[in-house]
């Protein structure tokens, strides 16, 4: 691998000192996750999620009758349609197959359960609309993936049909901050710190919600009959420990679940795609995967 890429992207990441405020973090990341904009064949359409703003996206020759519906990343704090715009139609396109992104709201200002409730109308959105559950995959990055989790829970609970599969790329899984990585990756990780996560956890996490609660912590969920799912991750990641501790689970618990351990990749290095040929590889593994199930 060519490390001048990656090393290219730290570069952007740490060009700018780290913004302390709830808006400057939000105009930071959109700035950094949309620095390669979308590609110009892909054709997109704004709509209204039932008070959820949400984004269709489709590449040429792609089956508008199946669907990624992705949660963004960004700690529950951050993060937004755009700023994660080109991984979104970039996996669509890998996965031939239409993607519905979605806006949900953000803590601290609406702090949890509102992420979930959100995500759960726009599942039911899709539903309405026809599109069969066997014909949808869900996706997330970091925070994105853990509600990805939090959204198939809610979905068993209530005796619903779930999705044919599960994509989580840097999936944060436990809000306990236990993993051992959070600090043996520290010093590599140019994106996520502890004393970050704290922070992010805190906002989103009304007092008196025990970490431990799967629907936060998907980690400590009954894993039993989560649909096949793929987990990709990068080996300096301080969320390390939060893939291989889930993927350790979820087998236990005997779901199809596949681990991708990327070498020298950061924190949801698959957002720079246009730049980062590893990037590129992991959506069309991860492309590859939706297929199959799809």
């Amino acid at each position: 691998m060519d490390q001048s890429e990656i090393e290219a992207v730290r570069a952007l990441l740490s060009s700018k000192p780290r913004p302390v405020g709830w808006a400057e973090r939000r105009q930071r990341l959109d700035e950094v996750g949309s620095v390669w904009p979308v590609a110009e064949d892909i054709r997109l359409e704004q709509v209204d999620v039932d008070g959820v703003p949400g984004e269709w996206s489709i590449a040429p020759e792609s089956d508008a009758a199946r669907v990624l519906l992705f949660f963004h990343g960004g700690g529950y704090c951050s993060g937004s349609i755009l700023s994660h715009r080109r991984l979104v139609t970039e996996a669509g396109r890998a996965a031939g197959i239409r993607t519905l992104a979605i806006a949900y709201r953000l803590a601290p200002e609406n702090p949890f359960p509102a992420a979930v409730d959100d995500a759960l109308a726009a599942w039911r959105f899709l539903r309405r609309q026809g599109v069969e559950a066997r014909h949808i995959a869900l996706g997330g990055d970091s925070a994105g993936g853990g509600l990805t989790l939090a959204l198939i829970g809610r979905l068993q609970k209530d005796r619903e049909e779930l999705p044919a599969c599960a994509w989580l790329l840097s999936p944060w899984t436990d809000l306990t901050m236990s993993g051992s990585t959070l600090a043996t990756k520290d010093s590599v990780d140019p994106i996520i710190h502890g004393g970050y996560l704290h922070e992010l956890a805190d906002a989103y996490l009304p007092g008196g919600i025990d970490r431990r609660d799967p629907r936060v912590s998907p980690l400590y969920a009954d894993l039993a009959g989560l649909p096949p799912t793929l987990i990709q991750v990068g080996s300096d990641e301080t969320l390390l420990e939060d893939a291989t501790r889930f993927v350790t689970a979820a087998g236990a618990a005997d779901v199809a679940v596949t681990l991708e351990v990327w070498p020298y990749m950061i924190h949801a290095w698959p957002l720079w795609n246009a730049h980062l040929e590893p990037g590129r590889r992991a959506l069309a593994k991860a492309g590859a995967f939706m297929r199959q199930y799809l």
